[in-house]
């Protein structure tokens, strides 16, 4: 597992895609594609439908922020929940693809990353059937880890996708659970819109979600192949 102790403090004045080493990619940012409810139990615990195809939403690429950093949270807008999730770096265009093992060569890295949430906010947004991109897309909003080459990871195996806050386990899941797995998602999502380079999907959040708070300190795993610790600023 990378233990990412030895990335502490190491300056960012902007975003940009990184490996695990802190080397920059040669990937644009892109969108962020976020998929909700993509783990039944979470569904379950804020108390909506179980889908049958993958609900989606965006987040824009100023929402990218490193996980590595401590993390900012909106000031004054109510309850900021964490979202663990394994997040998918696409490498090659995708349009209109279904074939699993052309979208499987197409993705170039796994990370971790977070969906952070205005939570009251977007149960307010929910109430009047309004869009969510207020409570989801906000500067900051999506934090990620650097990432892993994908050659040598199998998704096909349960990967753990785990968070810790203050040393409390609040979210513990794995991909097996995803109601939609990774390349079928993916085969899913490319028929609504094309894919590019640097764009990154967001593969959803195992049951636990919560409240951050200044201070916390977080663990975020993915597997037996990345370890990120962080802390709330």
């Amino acid at each position: 597992m990378f233990d990412t102790h030895q990335l502490k403090g190491r300056p960012e004045s902007a975003y940009v895609h990184r490996w695990i080493d802190g080397s920059p990619m040669e990937m644009p940012l892109g969108k962020c594609v976020c998929v909700g409810r993509n783990y039944a139990e979470h569904a379950r615990e804020l108390g909506n439908e179980v889908p049958d195809e993958p609900l989606l939403f965006m987040k824009p690429a100023t929402a990218l922020c490193s996980l590595h950093e401590p993390l900012v949270l909106p000031q004054e807008q109510g309850a900021v929940h964490h979202e663990v999730e394994m997040v998918v770096m696409i490498g090659e265009r995708l349009s209109g693809e279904t074939d699993l093992e052309t979208i499987r060569y197409a993705i170039t890295a796994y990370g971790i990353g977070l969906d952070l949430t205005l939570r009251e906010l977007q149960d307010r947004l929910k109430e009047k059937r309004h869009p969510w991109e207020r409570a989801k897309a906000f500067d900051g909003g999506a934090p990620v880890s650097g990432f892993i080459d994908a050659r040598g990871i199998s998704v096909r195996q349960n990967l753990e996708v785990s968070l810790e806050v203050n040393g409390e386990t609040r979210q513990h899941g794995h991909t097996g659970q995803m109601l939609f797995p990774t390349f079928e998602l993916i085969a899913q999502i490319n028929q609504m819109f094309t894919l590019e380079p640097g764009d990154l999907i967001f593969t959803g959040t195992p049951a636990g979600v919560g409240p951050l708070a200044a201070g916390d300190k977080l663990t975020a795993r993915l597997g037996n192949i990345l370890q990120v610790f962080t802390r709330v600023a």
